[in-house]
């Protein structure tokens, strides 16, 4: 015991300044471009239902618009982007192009506006969210990467846990418009700065990325690179189904306050700050495949849990496991693609998986939004995710867990581990 914590205090101390920074960044960027901003923007959903009449399909079919226009046209580009140029420079357009797609929304009066507007907030995403710093992230750190990825992940926890407070309040004294535009302009203020200074690489890095790049024809012909695609797509749809339509759900639905509805939707993410922390710690001691599978699990089992909300307490049992799921969902992605296919393709990979998980994010509310419009309930919506969750489960238990049985997709020769 002694000496695993002699170890872990050894890799504290040999951080150095610029990984502290790089770390602080990622924090920062996730904070404002996934948890303010993407969390935040569900929560002013019912606002626009109520001032506009618009349906939950519509409201929802934003996300899905801008994902599925952005996504496949600007995700592998992105990835692109940042193997030959690095993160730093579209990271500062992503954070830009994030804030205003906020200030634009707040003052939209029609269904177009409203798409166009979500356009640039995937734009933001793509360039400003999980690709480019979990790319930044693996070029700092090696043996601590977990841990890195998990707080800086922890941004989108925390981001998440306070925005649904923060705009709650800001509604109340502002009203909902202003509200929306102050996050945006939020938004820029916190996570700008750091970008705008930030080192791309460590030394030496440079060097290394003049390399002929290593070809990525073996990674798409392997089997598990389309089993991590379709487990990550499928767990991704389901949480962002979830997530996209949990406030509609509480408010319109169930009759919550919009201050009792903040108060879960906070939970979950305050849950997934925990989960995060658990899920970074696991990655760096167990093998990735099943940790990806704890947290698939953990989804499965959490969403049929919304069909008893009637039961006093199950709401929140609900957030609590729904959240520690949700918080290690998207950091363990990377991690896995990392430990199967190496950093040479990272950004290419992530480029592709990222791609697909962000229209199967977006097809999913949608698909619950046209079905909540027809039944006028959440069923046949919930059963689907359940669907979803299931077979994104099975896709990773399929994948290899062993070092031993892992291929260099480069090299066909086996992985270290």
């Amino acid at each position: 015991m002694s000496q695993q914590v002699t170890t872990e205090q050894t890799t504290v101390e040999k951080l150095t300044t610029p990984q502290l920074q790089v770390a602080a960044t990622a924090f920062l960027s996730l904070f404002s471009l996934v948890g303010l901003s993407f969390y935040g923007l569900p929560f002013f959903y019912d606002f626009f239902v109520k001032e506009f009449g618009w349906s939950f399909e519509t409201v929802t079919s934003g996300n899905f618009y801008g994902k599925l226009i952005v996504g496949p046209l600007f995700g592998f580009l992105a990835g692109w982007v940042i193997e030959r140029f690095g993160p730093r420079r579209l990271m500062i357009a992503g954070v830009l192009m994030g804030g205003a797609s906020l200030l634009g929304l707040s003052g939209v009066t029609a269904v177009w506006m409203f798409y166009v507007c979500y356009l640039f907030n995937a734009l933001g995403y793509v360039s400003g969210g999980p690709l480019p710093n979990q790319v930044l992230l693996s070029r700092w750190f090696d043996k601590a990467r977990g841990k890195a990825m998990g707080f800086a992940y922890l941004g989108i926890g925390i981001g998440g846990a306070l925005v649904p407070q923060l705009a709650r309040r800001l509604e109340g004294w502002l009203g909902w418009h202003t509200a929306l535009a102050t996050l945006g302009v939020l938004m820029i203020v916190i996570a700008l700065p750091m970008v705008w200074f930030i080192k791309e690489a460590p030394k030496g890095f440079t060097t290394r990325r003049q390399e002929p790049p290593s070809p990525i024809r073996p990674v798409l012909k392997s089997p598990a690179f389309y089993l991590l695609a379709v487990g990550s797509m499928c767990s991704i749809g389901a949480v962002g189904g979830i997530n996209q339509h949990l406030k509609l759900f509480l408010s319109r639905v169930q009759g919550y306050s919009q201050a009792d509805a903040a108060d879960v939707i906070s939970l979950v993410l305050a849950s997934s700050i925990a989960g995060r922390l658990l899920m970074g710690w696991l990655a760096d001691k167990w093998p990735k495949k099943y940790v990806m599978l704890l947290i698939y699990a953990l989804v499965s089992a959490a969403i049929p849990l919304l069909y008893f909300t009637a039961t006093p307490g199950m709401i929140y049992l609900f957030a609590i496991v729904f959240g520690i799921a949700f918080g290690g969902d998207y950091m363990i992605i990377p991690l896995m693609a990392a430990d199967l296919f190496g950093l040479k393709v990272m950004g290419r990979v992530m480029g592709i998986v990222l791609t697909a998980d962000g229209v199967a994010e977006a097809l999913s509310p949608k698909m619950v939004g046209r079905l909540y419009d027809l039944n006028k309930n959440y069923t046949d919506g919930f059963a689907l995710l359940i669907v979803l969750a299931v077979i994104g489960a099975i896709a990773i238990s399929m994948l290899p867990s062993k070092p031993s049985e892992r291929s260099n997709y480069m090299s066909g020769t086996p992985r270290s581990g």
